[in-house]
């Protein structure tokens, strides 16, 4: 069972905003917790480093931007990851039909607070009343009771609150349950580096992390980036404990380090699955039935490696979970606990006996 030392960094994590765009009052919670650890910090925009007393000996990431709202207009408030990654009409890279059905059906009856992006001070809290396309711009617009009082620019967050019913962990765990393992690494003792990344999910967070490299890094660089990964169901799930990849709709990952991963998963006796094998054979059946492929998704990993023309490469080790991108992803106790197992390997750090 995950105990009371991590859950109280991820329910601490959990009640902190950090709406796509606005993450600075989440990464100043950040800082603290991850200072008190020991950690040496380092703030950039973008991306809070971490570090111990051997930092290039292991590196990860993790981003920790989560989605939410932005109030763009008296009264009229938008989807954050669309307005921080300039998804408009006017760009010509507007939001699909089917994906605004989507997150009206995620999102459409949630309650909401709003805050000050840099201090994370409480601005109100209302509820989503409602949602329609304004016939102008052709962009998602949300309704809110009691947000009338906010200005453009204000973040407004989902309420969230940890659930754990002894066999799952359930919330808006994307991404923040993998960040609060890498703070909880530090506490372990961990020595080497973690990046934790804004914006995401807007895919901007890999630019901020190839800025740091081309910066501070070496020659090469090799890094390990973690994440939650979403599956149809609990059945297809629990298929599996962890999930690896060979590669992303970007870039092929390193052989090198995901075998690394592998060969760790197998000596603690952890399965695992290799999420880009998963989506190939569910587009063979989908074309057996004359029907659309799945894209191979975008990680921040092959992002980052497909844009640093060999400064940067790794793999990525993930949780699956379920409810993807809702109120309601959850992921299982026990991948949970196989998770940070195999970061401890990695990281170098023992892995305690009762968490």
């Amino acid at each position: 069972m995950l105990g009371n030392a991590f859950q109280d960094i991820l329910k601490s994590l959990v009640r902190s905003p950090s709406v796509v765009g606005a993450e600075h009052s989440f990464f100043r919670v950040l800082q603290r917790e991850l200072e008190e650890r020991g950690a040496n910090v380092t703030w950039y925009e973008g991306v809070l480093v971490a570090q111990g007393n051997d930092p290039f000996s292991m590196m990860f990431s993790a981003h920790i931007d989560r989605h939410g709202l932005v109030c763009t207009g008296p009264n009229e408030f938008q989807y954050a990851a669309f307005v921080s990654g300039g998804r408009s009409d006017l760009l010509g890279n507007s939001v699909s039909e089917e994906l605004i059905k989507m997150i009206v059906d995620r999102f459409g009856d949630v309650d909401v607070f709003a805050y000050e992006p840099w201090s994370g001070a409480y601005r109100g809290s209302g509820k989503i009343s409602g949602t329609y396309v304004c016939p102008y711009r052709n962009n998602l617009i949300f309704e809110l009771t009691g947000m009338s009082h906010l200005v453009a620019g204000t973040p407004v967050a989902f309420r969230d609150q940890l659930r754990n019913d002894g066999d799952s962990l359930t919330g808006q765990l994307d991404n923040v349950l993998t960040a609060a393992m890498l703070v909880y690494l530090f506490e372990l003792g961990f020595q080497g580096t973690a990046f934790f990344t804004a914006q995401e999910e807007a895919g901007r967070s890999w630019r901020y992390l190839l800025e740091w490299f081309r910066r501070f890094g070496g020659s090469t660089n090799q890094l390990v980036v973690v994440d939650t990964s979403p599956f149809p169901d609990t059945n297809a799930a629990r298929a599996q404990t962890l999930v690896l990849r060979h590669q992303d709709a970007n870039a092929k990952f390193s052989e090198s380090m995901t075998s690394q991963l592998a060969a760790t998963c197998d000596l603690l006796g952890v399965s695992y699955q290799y999420k880009d094998e998963y989506i190939i054979n569910q587009n063979q059946q989908l074309s057996m039935q004359g029907l659309a492929p799945k894209s191979l998704g975008s990680t921040e990993m092959g992002r980052i490696i497909a844009a640093s023309g060999g400064l940067v490469d790794g793999t990525t080790l993930q949780i699956p979970t379920t409810g993807y991108h809702t109120m309601n992803e959850s992921a299982s106790l026990f991948a949970c606990e196989a998770f940070l197992a195999v970061l401890c390997r990695l990281g170098g750090v023992n892995m305690p006996s009762r968490l």
